[in-house]
């Protein structure tokens, strides 16, 4: 039972590797190619897979940007969540300009980009549309909760509830931004600005 064990271990991490390999290549060419290019065929050729292997792990185009989808909600989560700040610290200037600049970073990288593809697609595919509504509202909800607590923010704050979703519409519209062009200097003056007018409205200066 233990030759038998060990045997089938390296083959689950093969399989483990193969299908991390694909969904990053999927990633991958949404982002950079978009939508049209995110078919099995090109993917297992990215991911240097053969394609009856692809198939293996993801037998349709559907299963395979499903799974993708739900690797970039979950990759675009967990940059969210990357502790800028102790839960003690009090809000600052300099936490609220940490906690925004993470946020346009998960914004303007190759998830975000990726996951545009799909929602322009889905915008004339309402099977496609039912099928990431749920994963885009749990990242949302999820990404709110973060930016808030990494700034500082009292979930019983109204304003600055709203706040703070006026901050991600703001990163999301440099996101899409930045999917033409590099506009990387002038979007950090933005930033700034922004977080400028932020600090304020959160009253940081007032408890200075």
């Amino acid at each position: 039972m233990t030759v038998a064990s060990n045997s089938r271990e390296p083959q689950q991490e093969r399989s483990r590797r193969t299908r991390e390999r694909l969904l990053r290549s999927t990633i991958d060419a949404l982002a950079a190619d978009g939508w049209s290019a995110a078919t099995v065929a090109a993917v297992a050729e990215r991911a240097g897979v053969s394609r009856g292997a692809a198939q293996h792990h993801f037998p349709t185009r559907e299963a395979l940007i499903t799974a993708a989808l739900e690797q970039v909600f979950d990759d675009l989560t967990a940059a969210s969540d990357s502790e800028i700040a102790g839960p003690d610290e009090p809000m600052s200037s300099a936490r609220v300009l940490a906690a925004v600049r993470r946020i346009v970073d998960v914004y303007t990288g190759t998830e975000f980009k990726a996951a545009l593809q799909v929602w322009a697609a889905a915008a004339s595919d309402p099977a496609l549309r039912k099928l990431i509504l749920p994963l885009e509202a749990k990242f949302a909800r999820a990404a709110h909760q973060r930016t808030m607590a990494a700034m500082g923010v009292s979930p019983d704050d109204e304003k600055g509830f709203r706040l703070v979703q006026a901050t991600l519409d703001f990163a999301r519209g440099l996101g899409l931004a930045d999917t033409l062009t590099d506009d990387s200097a002038r979007r950090a003056l933005v930033v700034d600005t922004w977080c400028e007018q932020l600090a304020v409205a959160l009253g940081v200066d007032e408890a200075a």
